[in-house]
């Protein structure tokens, strides 16, 4: 969500979460109404029962507006390509299962945020605060899919993903963000299914925005 007000403002963040699932965006503003951004997402994971190892990528082109002054409306589309691998295990009978595969996602979004900070006044300090919304569209397909070792048939879904987002400026242009938020598959799959939940936290910085909104 890079909240892109006018050209010329650049947008990066770096956020994890408690499964160290780990990714870093950008993005920029070429005019004052298109701006491109970019991902880049890795889990590397190696636990009793199982080891991960995720790398992802993606980039997008889009449209943002600023409504009343206050708020910034965003719509993107993009691609994104990357390779995933799961094996698991027991203590008993040691590796029991490994999956590998290609991944391939083309993805919209709209993100909308009250640039109208609140501000809340703890430990001897004004927090300001901004709050958002985000809700994303997913195409994925698996291909070139390995079930150990052997070839499997590809599979693919849609993934709808709406969140909130929470951002709260430590100092100058650095914010804290907490993301929460759900993931749904559309479709009925044995393997390339929707996670759980969303939940991520980091750091977020822009710079060169519009006057009066940072």
């Amino acid at each position: 969500m890079p909240l892109l007000t006018q050209k010329g403002e650049w947008s990066g963040s770096i956020h994890t979460n408690f499964s160290q699932n780990t990714s870093v965006q950008g993005a920029y503003a070429f005019t004052d109404h298109l701006g491109v951004m970019g991902s880049a997402s890795f889990l590397h994971t190696d636990k009793k029962k199982r080891a991960e190892d995720h790398d992802f990528g993606e980039i997008g082109l889009g449209y943002f507006t600023r409504i009343r002054d206050k708020r910034v409306l965003e719509f993107y589309g993009g691609y994104g390509l990357g390779h995933t691998k799961r094996v698991e295990r027991t203590p008993a009978e040691g590796i029991t299962r490994t999956l590998e595969g290609n991944l391939t996602k083309y993805f919209a979004q709209a993100n909308y945020t009250s640039k109208d900070k609140k501000t809340y006044h703890v430990l001897g300090r004004d927090w300001p605060v901004t709050y958002g919304t985000a809700l994303r569209l997913s195409y994925v397909n698996l291909s070139n899919f390995r079930l150990d070792n052997q070839a499997r048939a590809s599979e693919d879904n849609i993934f709808l993903e709406p969140i909130t987002y929470t951002r709260i400026n430590l100092v100058g242009p650095v914010d804290f963000q907490l993301i929460s938020g759900s993931n749904f598959g559309l479709k009925h799959r044995k393997f390339l299914k929707a996670a759980n939940s969303v939940f991520q936290f980091g750091l977020v910085v822009n710079v060169g925005g519009q006057s009066g909104l940072k």
